[in-house]
């Protein structure tokens, strides 16, 4: 297959999807009891490579005369016209260019993604939502959900009577972007997709502070990465949810421990975990099996399996992992460091849940320049060795786009994000992956960070506002919602009654693969510390540990500076 054609705005694969299969279906009727025999040549043509191409699908030219359903002479008469025309190309199968798939034109791809959207526009016209003013604030494929698991009626009424609309701030993933569908299909008018937006990290939380440093914050919801807590909650910025959890249905017991203690601060609740994603490896188990190779499950066979795949003769490397400067490479360093068994702080060694608001003195005291650093570093100089060229400006999103092109032979990602590998069309290693726990340092543990996002209220709001918010919290919080969003493709189920639902664990095996480790007590939260200055820290190591790698400072350099300066911001805030 060829490089993929240019997408059309807002449309995803699986809306242009859904909305030929519509089409398709309709026409049926249409053939079946007027035309009273084949279907249309041209549409069945069209829409065949189209689909087969958004699904990563190869076409043969005995595939493409199946799928015309008509008469074979006529398929092949009008499949060579399409050729000389330019609708349809051929894309050579073998160097000898003997052979070949067809793919449509990128005039044929752009012309059709045009007509999917001006269908979509007129579907969302003829259902009547009020408040779309264009198609992209209409998603395809949300109303089964929105059958499925309605709002509750006080939102619902409350929303209708107040005559406004819920604000959120969000996190701009796959996640939050389907929360976001679901939230703008409702025929009741809950909202648009206008009453969310969506930022990457660090614009995110630059946003928030913004947001939350106001009189009174734009948005009644807000979401928080599990390690900026402290940051927001220590200076009171949020606002505590006990009082509105005992009014609800939100249970404790029915989250993992390590899961829901990530939204308390001290004694009290300041956030609700909306899902959870684990830090672990993926791997080609294919490959792993041709060549007869183990799953590592240390530092060291890392690199040794590494190297085994790795040959950038033909593009291709032994593993991929995060190492930009800043927030990425911080956060490897500080899951690796767990590896070794070793907190980035002077806490207690242990895996489970940490009073965080309750260290005092010597615990914030740094722990970088030590021999469990040192460790690390060598790995990463060890990494770079088997990872692609850009290795040092490889972020989230380049390493997932690293193992999902089959550039890669293994990945540290986090469980959220490897969902694409089976559910993007244009994966290249869909019924290829394993995800297994992270191999583990010397002397250390296979510990698997869990992160993900909290769903909090600005502590600006009026208390009345703040109920309906928190109302639609519980229900985009709710067993029911988390359920149909991993059986859409989202592997989330912090809550215990999700994961141990049958068909749950059957649609989603991230889910099992997470609620295993789970069960074997091997979730940590302690490797990112969501203490105040956890973003000072992560700013700090960010530049250190990459100058390191880069070779602008030697190790021992990196690490000592590193340590002296969170030492002076510990120091200066007074912690000790």
């Amino acid at each position: 297959m060829t490089n993929r054609l240019k997408e059309k705005d807002d449309l995803t694969d699986h809306e242009v999807l859904r909305i030929v299969r519509f089409l398709t279906r309709t026409r049926t009727p249409f053939n079946e009891l007027v035309r009273g025999g084949p279907g249309d040549p041209t549409w069945n043509l069209t829409s065949f490579l189209v689909t087969s191409y958004l699904k990563g699908e190869p076409v043969t030219i005995s595939m493409l005369i199946d799928a015309a359903d008509v008469p074979y002479g006529t398929a092949q008469r009008r499949i060579h016209m399409m050729v000389e025309n330019g609708e349809i190309t051929k894309v050579a199968r073998s160097t000898t260019g003997k052979s070949f798939y067809l793919q449509p034109s990128p005039e044929m791809y752009s012309a059709f993604m045009d007509y999917i959207k001006q269908v979509k526009s007129l579907l969302a016209e003829t259902v009547g939502l009020r408040g779309v003013e264009d198609a992209n604030e209409f998603y395809f494929g949300g109303a089964d959900f929105a059958r499925e698991i309605m709002p509750p009626p006080p939102l619902q009424s409350q929303l209708a009577e107040s005559g406004q609309e819920l604000k959120f701030l969000l996190h701009h993933d796959n996640y939050f972007s389907a929360m976001r569908n679901m939230w703008a299909d409702y025929r009741n008018n809950l909202g648009s997709r206008k009453s969310f937006s969506l930022y990457n990290l660090p614009d995110l939380r630059d946003q928030l502070r913004a947001e939350l440093s106001k009189s009174r914050s734009d948005f009644d919801v807000v979401t928080l990465n599990m390690p900026w807590l402290g940051e927001f909650a220590d200076t009171r910025l949020l606002m505590p949810l006990d009082e509105f959890i005992e009014d609800n249905n939100i249970r404790a017991m029915d989250f993992h421990p390590t899961v829901w203690s990530a939204g308390t601060w001290g004694t009290q609740q300041y956030g609700i975990p909306i899902y959870v994603t684990i830090e672990s490896m993926a791997v080609r188990k294919d490959l792993f099996s041709e060549s007869e190779l183990g799953y590592p499950r240390t530092f060291d066979q890392v690199i040794d399996v590494g190297r085994h795949f790795h040959d950038p003769s033909r593009g291709f490397s032994g593993v991929a992992w995060n190492a930009a400067r800043g927030m990425p490479i911080a956060s490897s360093f500080m899951i690796l460091m767990g590896c070794c068994g070793a907190p980035i702080l002077n806490i207690p060694r242990a895996r489970r849940y940490h009073n965080w608001a309750a260290l005092s003195g010597e615990h914030f005291r740094p722990k970088i320049n030590s021999e469990e650093g040192r460790v690390v570093l060598d790995y990463m100089h060890r990494l770079v060795e088997i990872s692609p060229p850009d290795i040092l400006e490889m972020d989230w999103n380049r390493r997932i786009k690293a193992f999902l092109e089959g550039e890669v032979a293994m990945a540290y990602c986090w469980s959220m994000r490897a969902a694409r590998f089976e559910y993007d069309m244009g994966s290249m290693v869909r019924r290829r992956t394993e995800l297994i726990p992270q191999p583990k340092g010397p002397m250390g543990m296979s510990a698997n960070p869990a992160g993900g996002f909290l769903l909090s209220i600005p502590a600006n709001l009026p208390k009345s506002r703040a109920k309906l918010a928190f109302d639609a919290i519980a229900w985009l919080a709710s067993p029911e919602a988390m359920k149909k969003h991993v059986t859409n493709g989202l592997p989330v189920a912090p809550r215990f009654s999700v994961a141990a639902d049958p068909e749950v664990a059957a649609a989603s095996p991230i889910v099992r693969f997470v609620d295993r480790l789970s069960q074997r007590g091997m979730l940590c939260s302690w490797q990112r510390p969501p203490i105040p200055e956890y973003g000072t820290i992560e700013e700090i190591l960010g530049s250190r540990i990459h100058d390191a790698l880069s070779g602008a400072l030697t190790d021992g350099e990196a690490l000592s500076q590193a340590q002296d300066e969170i030492d002076h911001v510990m120091h200066s805030n007074g912690r000790y």
